[in-house]
């Protein structure tokens, strides 16, 4: 019998995105004379899940 190929380690030493590249999901320029309808709707939708997300 040869040995296990299913116990190697594997080379898992860096994750799948490097930390520089991360983002932290905040928008950091938005120029709100440049918003359609479309951004105006999606940032009332933001602003009602906070809203509901802070009173629990």
């Amino acid at each position: 019998m040869g040995r296990n190929e299913h116990r190697k380690s594997k080379n898992s030493f860096m994750g799948q995105t490097p930390a520089h590249q991360k983002l932290d999901g905040i928008d950091v320029e938005f120029a709100q004379e440049a918003a359609d309808h479309a951004d105006l709707e999606a940032q009332e939708r933001a602003r009602q899940a906070d809203k509901r997300a802070k009173q629990k």
